[in-house]
């Protein structure tokens, strides 16, 4: 058991390592694959075509038509000039000195909405390409805002937030999603606190060191630095948008038989999306608009592998002989129920890379336990395990974060300190500070 759990946590720092040496996903997922698997002998051959292309497989199967419809609505929206013309008009709203505020409010909007976090990636970044250059702030800090926005407070905190990683405990618990209403909203308030104070360290940071925006390598920026006299209206540019978020989220508040399939409602909210802009700049509709969209589908291909690819390192991980001892020891932890459901949860989250993976693991074998602990307050513990399954799922092994810095085009060494601050500090100091008052209130 010792060896495998070795070569567990060495597959993983192979994982953090080579990302940051800049390995692409693909190599680096099978190189630590292969640790895992020599170190827990679980044969090569298996492990590779069974655990391993199974969870590729899984993955692509289950989120392609997401990728590719979110992919191709995103390049029509920077093709017909609304992407810009969106960019734009917010910088005239709320000024070009709160930028990464903008992108923050905008994730957050999205995200706390029901929308899916890689369609909100789709949709944002573009946008945020534009205000970063009119800023003048470097690329990289894209993932400051982005991140916090998107995998903090409305993936684990705000009360009613619509994310597996709150949906998982209310069910397992019997609690609402609006459990810890006073401590969520509480608790949500204190990283945006702390959060704006590493915004704004960020900031001051990259203006001194004369850090200026480029777009990646092989970007076209052409469809972004547009005249601004050709760009379409901003009440044209907003609607497509506007409408494909209000599908996904009425469909889901009133649960119709959309919203209870997230994954067909998200690609069909794109695809409105994508008709709606073509429709409403009939002057871009032709071949050029055909092409615009074959080449985005592609580029929600090429984006998909890289995810693909770290989850199914996950599922050789998962499917380790070691993995299910290391869950018995969490499970037998002798500690304050609070604590427990808080370090279980973070530890799971942390090797799953995953935090309503985290969330689930835990409670499919302690659910039932914690309903019958005389005294235990479960609106609490609901959000003290959803808040830590949003501490550590955000290390540098961890699937998402590959496919976020893609999007950005930014490396590992680039971007992914403000990924750190953002989404594991922050949460993981307060989630430790505030057990110290519930450990002895309840």
């Amino acid at each position: 058991m010792t060896i495998g759990i070795i070569g567990m946590f060495l597959a993983i720092l192979v994982m953090i390592f080579g990302a940051y040496r800049g390995l692409k996903p693909i190599v680096l997922t099978l190189l630590a694959s292969l640790v895992v698997i020599l170190f827990n002998q679980m044969g090569i051959w298996r492990g590779y075509s069974e655990y391993y292309v199974g969870g590729f497989v899984g993955i692509f199967s289950r989120f392609m038509f997401v990728f590719i419809s979110s992919a191709a609505y995103a390049a029509v929206m920077e093709k017909t000039g609304s992407t810009a013309a969106i960019g734009q008009q917010l910088v005239k709203w709320f000024g070009i000195k709160n930028v990464m505020w903008i992108v923050y409010a905008f994730t957050v909007i999205l995200t706390f909405s029901g929308v899916m976090l890689f369609v909100v990636m789709f949709a944002v970044v573009p946008i945020a390409f534009v205000l970063f250059k009119e800023a003048g702030l470097p690329r990289h800090l894209i993932m400051a805002p982005m991140a916090a926005g998107g995998a903090t407070i409305t993936m684990t905190t705000l009360p009613g937030t619509i994310s597996l990683t709150n949906i998982i405990p209310a069910r397992a618990l019997g609690t609402p999603m609006t459990a810890a209403p006073v401590f969520s909203l509480i608790f949500a308030a204190a990283v945006v606190v702390f959060t704006a104070v590493y915004f704004k360290w960020a900031e001051k940071d990259a203006r001194k060191k004369n850090e200026v925006f480029e777009f990646p390598k092989g970007f076209d920026a052409s469809s972004l630095t547009i005249d601004k006299s050709k760009l379409p209206h901003p009440v044209i540019a907003f609607v497509p948008i506007v409408v494909a978020i209000l599908f996904i989220v009425v469909n889901t508040l009133l649960q119709t038989s959309l919203g209870r399939d997230p994954v067909m409602l998200a690609s069909l909210g794109m695809l409105l999306a994508l008709i709606l802009c073509l429709v409403l700049n009939p002057k871009k509709i032709g071949i050029d608009s055909v092409i615009w969209t074959q080449d985005g589908a592609t580029n929600g291909i090429y984006a998909i592998v890289p995810l693909a690819s770290v989850v199914a390192f996950g599922a050789v991980v998962q499917n380790a002989p070691v993995f299910q001892s290391i869950i018995d020891w969490l499970m037998n932890l002798d500690m304050n129920i609070y604590v427990k459901g808080a370090v279980s949860t973070a530890v799971i989250s942390g090797i799953t890379g995953s935090s309503s993976g985290g969330a689930q693991i835990l409670l499919d074998n302690l659910g039932e336990f914690f309903k019958t602990v005389e005294g235990v307050n479960l609106p609490v513990l609901h959000r003290v395990i959803a808040i830590s399954g949003g501490s550590l799922d955000t290390l540098p092994h961890v699937s998402a974060i590959f496919l976020f810095l893609s999007m950005i085009g930014c490396t590992h060494k680039e971007a992914y300190r403000h990924l750190w601050w953002t989404t594991v500090v922050i949460p993981t100091v307060l989630i430790v500070v505030a057990l110290v008052p519930i450990v002895f209130i309840f």
